[in-house]
């Protein structure tokens, strides 16, 4: 209303700093003006209450601040108008063309997701907004009586697979204490990093081990072993052939 002001005794200038700062997060992904315009607004005759020392600054748009704000932008108005929306969604099981009355917007693992109805599947899923492209509205729906929340737990979503037990070069120890912590692992008296972890799918764990290249030797389990010799062994026939073509060519330059 016209002429409205904040009772200044509701918020501290600590409280009105975690307001900003959650505001300059969703900013970061905001392909509008709205969250800069609403900071303006709480900040209008509280000038007291906002030092001009930010403690705290976040980016939820990591590195992909061109491409993520469009999507939630659109994502957010299909939400609020009850429209479906269809996309291409690029997963590990294949390239498919889905449509889903959408319902939330989520922020998780360092990535953003959307949750809805999916049609082809008939239930509801959830959707890493990274993956999916060509996105565009489709037709008004009505809201379900019955939405279950996201079961967003670690344990649900990467139910555990088994446990992989791997010998690290120390110098990936600042990888290990990022990744898992310090207690991950066990300092050998060589210097060598003993690691021992739980861990939620093969090809994962796979991509991950090869990532560090000759630094890691896995010892458990046998099957995983046994993929990365396979995999090694494949690498090493394609990068060979190439070697021995490129020197031939360099032979006859000379």
């Amino acid at each position: 209303m016209n002429g409205y002001r904040m009772d200044r005794t509701l918020l501290t200038s600590r409280d009105m700093q975690m307001i900003l700062a959650g505001l300059r997060s969703l900013d970061s992904v905001s392909g509008s003006r709205y969250y800069g315009q609403l900071m303006e607004k709480i900040q209008a005759g509280s000038s007291e209450f906002v030092n001009g020392r930010d403690s705290i600054l976040i980016d939820l748009s990591s590195w992909y601040r061109d491409t993520l704000p469009p999507k939630i932008g659109l994502i957010q108005d299909a939400i609020e108008l009850r429209r479906r929306i269809r996309f291409d969604y690029y997963s590990p099981g294949g390239d498919t063309r889905r449509e889903i009355e959408p319902y939330y917007l989520i922020f998780k693992w360092s990535s953003w997701y959307v949750y809805g109805f999916c049609l082809l599947r008939k239930d509801f899923r959830l959707f890493k907004l990274n993956r999916m492209v060509s996105i565009v509205h489709g037709e008004v729906f009505e809201r379900r009586s019955e939405i279950p929340l996201p079961e967003l737990s670690n344990e649900k979503v990467f139910p555990v697979r088994g446990k992989v037990r791997a010998v690290f070069d120390p110098s990936m120890k600042w990888q290990l204490v990022e990744e898992y912590g310090v207690g991950s692992f066990e300092e050998q008296s060589d210097g060598s990093l003993l690691f021992e972890h739980e861990y939620a799918d093969d090809e994962g764990l796979i991509s991950w081990m090869l990532s560090c290249r000759d630094k890691v030797t896995v010892i458990e389990p046998e099957s995983i072993r046994e993929k990365l010799y396979e995999i090694a062994c494949d690498m090493a026939k394609k990068y060979e052939r190439k070697g021995k073509k490129h020197g031939k060519q360099s032979t006859d330059g000379d």
